[in-house]
This record gives C-alpha cells, structure tokens and sequence, in this order.
C-alpha cells in the first residue's frame, strides 16, 4: 500500500443530504479554522501558552493515535513501516496542512520523519488571532505526527518544529525521533507530550492568582492607612454627605436594568460612578465597555457602536461585531453623548426601544441584551431647548438621573482624595513622599478645582514629583495653586473695592517674587496698566 494509493473519495463516507460522516472508517466532525483558531486564543487567554500547548498538544496526539489505529483497521495487511508511510498522506488528505516527504536516504539516520509542511492551519489562525510568535505555534500537528507515529511504531516518538511559519519562517519544517534521542537539550518541549503539563499549568495559575490575592491585601491595607474614616467597597472616597447619598442611590438603582443618566462636570468621576453600577449589578459576570463618543469620528461611530459587515465600506475586511454585540450580558457606557451628531441620536433611540442592531451593511437585526449607561458633562435639558438634542432620546435615557457633585460641593473630599492620589503617584514613581505640609494642605481646601478629581489628580502628580522632602510643600504645588492670596471678604466688611483690588494685585506680585511682566500676566493685565496701579499705591518701580 503506497500513499498515493490513498483516496479522499474512498476514505471520506457522507450522505449528501447530510448526518453523520466517516473518515477512515471512524466518525468524523467538519470545524471551520476560525473557530479552531478562536478556540486557540481563548486557551492561551486563559491558561496562558504553556497551559494551551499542552492542551493542544495532547488533542493532536490522542488524534494521530487515533487515525492510526482506524486506517490498521482498514488495511490489515500493511506492516508498522508501511503504516508509517500513509501518515503524512492522510495529513494532507485531512486538510490540515500540505505534507512534502523528504525522499528516503536524506533524512538523518536518527530521525523517522524530517518533513516540510506548507499552508499549516495552526500557523495561519495564531498570525490572524495572535500575530507573529516567537517560537514554533504548530502544537496539534506536531502532536498528531507524534502520536500516530507511536502508534505505528509501539513506541513514544516525538515530533518537533524547528522552523515555522507562525513565527516568521518561510515554512514550516518538523523532525520525529524517539524520546530518548531528543537529549537534554529538548527536554523542556517533552512535558507538553503527557497529561501532567496540564496540571503543571494550572499550578502556574493558581500561583498567579495568589500572588495577585497577596498584592490586592497589601493595596488594600495602603489605601486604609491613606484615608480618613471608613474605607468605601467600591475604592471611592465619599466622606461628604452629598457623595455618600450619590453612592447609596447608585447602588439602589444598579439592582434594576433601567437606562441611567449620569451627569455633572468634567472629571468629577462619571465613569467611576458607572463602573460601580455594573459592578454592583446582576451583570457582574458580564463585560463592561466604555466609549467616548465626542472623541470619535462621526463617520465611524456608528460603525464603531453596531458592527459592519465584511465589504461594507473601504478597509471593511471582514465582519466585525461592535461595542453593543461586544458588551452582550454586561454594561454599555455612552460616555459625552451629549456629543452625538442628530442622525445617530435616532439610530440609537431605535437601539434603544427595540433592544436589537444592525451591523452597517446587513439587513438582519441582532437582538442585544445590554444595559446602557449614558454620561454627559453637558445641560442637556437645554440642549433639547435648543433643539440641539432629541427630547425623546432625552427620556430614554434620563430613566433615572445621578448627578455627580463637582469637587468645589464636596469640600470633606479633597484632602482624603489627595491623599489617596499621593500613595498612587508615590508608588508609581518611586518617591518616598507621604503626605502634605500643613500649607500645603490648606491650600488644596481652600483651592476652587474647576478641573476637579481629575484636576486634584494631576496636581498631586505633579506635586510628587517635585517635592524635596517626605512631605509636599505649598512651593512643591503647581503655579496656580501655590499663590497665597488674600482672605476672602465676608459680608459686612467696610473694605473698598480700590482697598481690595489694591491688596490682591500685591499679593500677586509677592507669589511671583516681584516679577511684573508675571505678576501682569497672572493678573490679565498690561504691563503698563501694573506699573501706573503700583505708582499709584506708592510702591517702588
């Protein structure tokens, strides 16, 4: 029996009407690559590669076991070295790659296979799923080789790439020969070969995930000594009573699946606030995914949001789901929706109310089961006013409304909040700096944070980085927080606007040790105008 002699027609049995189909006279499957390919990813996603391989491999190898004892069943008289010969023929005939026998004589004396193989579909799914590796990706085939071959010979034999296409090469070209032949300088591939490289792998997991239990107690307890008062479940800080009433109505509102609105200024935490919500929410278990709409093009946010079908415009090259698909079971935040151009405004509100999408160039609805989220820094009851937004699309989604209050309302925040953001900056830097000057700190209280959280955030950095000692001074602070102005004025302070206007301009010049053109600048003023005011107040050019 030679290879050639091997048939796809004769060994392939299938009822064109279809059911159950045989290749070499045992039940067999047809599986797109793709989803073999997906299946690859999703392993090495959640094993990690050496937990993947040893999966792979192993499947392979149960396979080619297999494959031989099927065609010894078909063809009884044909010995171990003849069996031998038809492997890499019925390889090819099972699609999975294009087998090239190297012609007897020039393989090596201690090798039974030295083969090239050309179109393996193990390399050309991990180059679509997981881009170019770094070593050798065909593991089910090298795993089919090796186990057909030790069903053949009554012996493990072991079959390994050293050249693959899946890591760059311009094919890929595999050797089998006994275990033991391998020597020691392969002997880190031979426990993808047995069963315990499964367990091997997930003991790597299981340290993992300890390891990472062991860093979130220490972060844990880093954020207990950095706060104030009692330490919130969700990692806000909330010690002023508008915060904790924020808090509580999220987390009353996170147990239904009603549309939510959240609005209030920009950088006050919208997107915390929405991340608590599915966090605290039956879907849980589901994807969260966030999109700011005002940051992308109008042109491909639809795209971007329903998925396009493969050809559906320039470099559409295949299908592709969007962020409503992507989220199914979880939460969709619409962050900036305010942003969104007329047009879309009435595809979403259709999303909306029939709870289903069409990718842009198909003509069949998905059903989707996602709950959205919608944030806006914008007064979007006088956006409809002004007939910039759908009003209709404004009740959808104002089902229920939380407003988050800007840092300047929540005064009891700002220090423990600063605190908080200087262990961060600290520990990610690398300075030794653990907390404030008394200076400093009333400086960041009294200070009004029209930027808000993020604003805090940043000045803390910056703040950190620049500090001279363990603690950050008023000096250490950005330019416009660290001026000593005058005390503001209560009611009933008999001070003239001139005696005012007159002190604050001083108080400017002393911030900038007496540089005018800066202090000029600070004050929005002209040069000319400082000079004629000091003049004026009898101060010294």
């Amino acid at each position: 029996m030679q290879p050639s002699d091997l048939d796809l027609r004769e060994l392939l049995q299938a009822d064109p009407k279809g059911g159950v189909m045989h290749f070499a006279g045992q039940r067999t499957l047809l599986f797109d690559a793709v989803a073999l390919g997906i299946l690859r990813k999703e392993l090495i996603g959640t094993l990690g590669m050496a937990g993947a391989r040893g999966i792979l491999t192993r499947f392979g190898y149960a396979h080619g076991w297999r494959t031989a004892e099927s065609v010894r069943g078909l063809y009884p008289g044909v010995d171990n070295d003849g069996l031998h010969n038809l492997g890499a023929r019925l390889h090819t005939l099972q699609g999975v790659v294009t087998a090239e026998i190297t012609p007897p004589g020039r393989t090596h004396s201690q090798d039974l296979i030295d083969d090239i193989w050309h179109d393996s579909y193990e390399a050309e799914q991990h180059l679509l799923h997981l881009g170019q590796a770094d070593e050798a990706v065909c593991w089910t085939l090298c795993g089919f080789a090796s186990g057909y071959l030790s069903c053949c010979h009554g012996r493990e034999i072991i079959c390994l790439e050293d050249r693959c296409q899946g890591k760059g090469d311009a094919v890929c070209h595999v050797t089998g020969r006994p275990r033991e032949d391998w020597g020691e300088a392969f002997a880190s591939q031979m426990p993808f070969f047995q069963s315990s490289c499964l367990d091997t792998a997930l003991a790597e997991v299981t340290a993992e995930l300890k390891r990472v239990e062991r860093q979130l107690r220490s972060r844990r307890q880093e954020l207990r000594i950095t706060r104030e008062g009692p330490v919130d479940p969700s990692g806000l800080v909330a010690q002023s009573a508008a915060m904790e009433r924020l808090l509580e109505l999220a987390r009353r509102v996170a147990k239904v699946d009603s549309t939510i609105l959240i609005t209030g200024e920009s950088g006050v935490g919208k997107e915390r606030i929405a991340r608590l919500i599915h966090d605290e929410s039956p879907r849980l278990g589901g994807p969260f995914m966030a999109l700011n709409c005002g940051a992308v093009p109008e042109g491909l946010l639809e795209s971007e949001l329903f998925g396009h079908a493969k050809g559906a415009f320039t470099g559409a090259t295949q299908d592709r789901p969007g962020l409503f698909e992507a989220a199914q079971g979880g939460t969709l935040l619409l962050d900036e929706i305010g942003e969104v151009s007329a047009p879309m405004q009435v595809k979403l509100l259709r999303v909306l109310q029939e709870r289903e999408v069409r990718r842009v160039g198909e003509n069949r609805s998905r059903p989707i089961d996602v709950r959205v989220l919608a944030a806006t820094n914008r007064d979007l009851v006088a956006e409809v006013q002004a007939a910039r937004f759908r009003q209709d699309l404004y009740y959808r989604l104002r089902v229920i409304e939380l407003r988050v209050p800007s840092l300047r309302d929540r005064q009891a925040d700002i220090l423990p909040l600063a605190r908080l953001f200087v262990a961060e900056a600290a520990a990610r830097t690398g300075r030794k700096v653990t907390g404030f000057t008394p200076r400093a700190a009333h400086q960041l209280a009294r200070h009004g944070w029209p930027g808000n959280v993020r604003e805090l955030e940043n000045a803390v950095e910056h703040a950190v980085v620049l500090a001279r000692g363990s603690r950050i001074d008023l000096e250490d602070l950005p330019d416009d927080l660290s001026l000593v102005l005058p005390a503001a004025y209560a009611p009933g302070d008999t001070r003239t606007l001139e005696e005012v206007e007159r002190d604050y301009i001083l108080a400017i010049l002393e911030a900038v040790k007496g540089n005018k053109v800066q202090a000029a600048q600070r004050l929005r003023i002209g040069t000319a105008t400082l000079y004629r005011k000091l003049k004026q107040y009898g101060e010294p050019k």
